[in-house]
């Protein structure tokens, strides 16, 4: 089997194993423009990068209807690179980000789509809040009243590990935390309805988990 014809097997495959609710998308990150064109031409429309400039190097080269979403780490100072076309972010992990994120969709008349980071991993080096810090976050971000962004869910990860068990545990926090936040602070407000957990290791056991993006790249081009 060629790769391009792989690669729209692996697709039908997963999208074959996730519910109606749940939605792929394509992690591109470290793969050349012909396989995720590959991708696309497999009928799939959303895809992520982790990096700014990446990124903006896919935008250039590939079809203009594709839906970027960005799931690395945002620094303020790129925002603006971004926020004229990126269709959600994934990865706020501070109201100062979000701040800028709403002035910089201001500028490009747009709303732009985000969702709130958590580290519930047992690495250090992932970004996010702490459960600890939620409470903290939302309630300041009550006081701000941002009309250029909306808050449309959570994203976490998984600690990297073969332990099922812990993957579970940790994915059931981040389900508990959606909905104390949403019964909280957005319980009338139907755009806070994304959980982005699961990866192409566990995203078996994040749609257990209530996921309803799952962000899947190495089986997706294995």
């Amino acid at each position: 089997m060629n790769r391009k014809n792989q690669i729209a097997k692996n697709i039908a495959n997963i999208k074959a194993q996730i519910p109606d609710h749940c939605k792929l998308i394509v992690v591109s990150k470290y793969r050349p423009a012909e396989e995720i064109q590959s991708a696309y031409d497999a009928g799939q429309r959303e895809f992520a990068e982790n990096r700014v400039q990446p990124l903006l190097e896919r935008v250039a080269e590939l079809p203009k209807d594709i839906q970027w979403h960005l799931i690395g780490h945002l620094q303020t100072n790129k925002v603006k690179f971004i926020a004229p076309f990126i269709s959600m972010i994934h990865s706020v992990d501070s109201v100062k980000l979000l701040q800028e994120i709403d002035k910089e969709a201001k500028k490009n008349n747009r709303i732009i789509p985000c969702l709130i980071q958590l580290h519930v991993a047992q690495e250090e080096t992932k970004f996010g809040l702490s459960l600890e810090e939620i409470q903290p976050f939302f309630q300041e971000l009550t006081q701000l009243g941002l009309q250029n962004t909306t808050v449309n869910g959570l994203m976490a990860m998984a600690s990297f590990t073969e332990d099922q068990m812990q993957i579970a545990e940790e994915f059931s926090q981040v389900a508990n935390a959606f909905q104390e936040v949403k019964s909280q602070y957005y319980s009338d407000e139907k755009q806070f309805s994304e959980l982005s957990i699961g990866m192409s290791s566990d995203y078996g056991i994040a749609i257990e988990k209530g996921s309803t993006l799952i962000r899947v790249g190495s089986a997706v081009f294995a």
